[in-house]
């Protein structure tokens, strides 16, 4: 599941939630990190300590270190907040977008076939009147309890469809909604 924090502002007049991206994807990400990066450079490392390339080898760990000191802390920046004003989605790569009430023209929650398997997550898209993609909120990293959340937040009606979707279709009916890579069709 995922963490909420409350933080009470003017004495409980106004609220805001925190919804934070599910924790064990951190720990199973610091987990692979390790996992792949330390056999390898301990490798490294024995073949070239002898000789005068290990500067060069350090240099590389150095950098992979620094590269995931900056892929923690945008983990753990990644916020979705519940505002008196609306919603403030602060994205992995530190792109914030506010949704303020009636800015949304669709929230859509639908579930998806995992790609070649019977597995389906939620994923929630808001959308503005345009249908321009404001928002969206992927099973693999957020909570269907937190996806709710912000749905009702929004105080439109959710569409929801029946049955679960494949990629293609849903890149059929809602093709603005995705990722440009999501939208490319590959093989036939």
């Amino acid at each position: 599941m995922s963490e909420q924090t409350d933080v009470a502002r003017d004495a409980g007049a106004d609220r805001e939630t925190v919804l934070r991206p599910r924790r064990n994807l951190f720990r199973g990400g610091i987990i692979a990190v390790l996992a792949l990066t330390t056999p390898v450079f301990a490798v490294v490392y024995w073949l070239t300590i002898p000789g005068p390339g290990w500067p060069y080898v350090l240099v590389a760990h150095l950098i992979v270190i620094a590269a995931t000191i900056v892929g923690v802390a945008s983990f753990l920046n990644t916020t979705i907040t519940i505002e008196p004003d609306g919603v403030r989605e602060r994205g992995f790569f530190g792109r914030t977008i506010h949704v303020a009430p009636g800015e949304a023209g669709a929230v859509i929650l639908v579930q998806v076939y995992e790609s070649s398997t019977l597995d389906v997550l939620p994923q929630l898209f808001v959308a503005s009147g345009q249908g321009r993609l404001l928002i969206r909120m992927r099973g693999q990293f957020w909570s269907l309890a937190d996806m709710e959340r912000v749905a009702e937040e929004l105080d439109i009606p959710v569409t929801r469809p029946e049955q679960p979707m494949t990629l293609n279709q849903l890149r059929h009916t809602w093709p603005r909604l995705l990722y440009w890579f999501e939208r490319i069709r590959l093989g036939r």
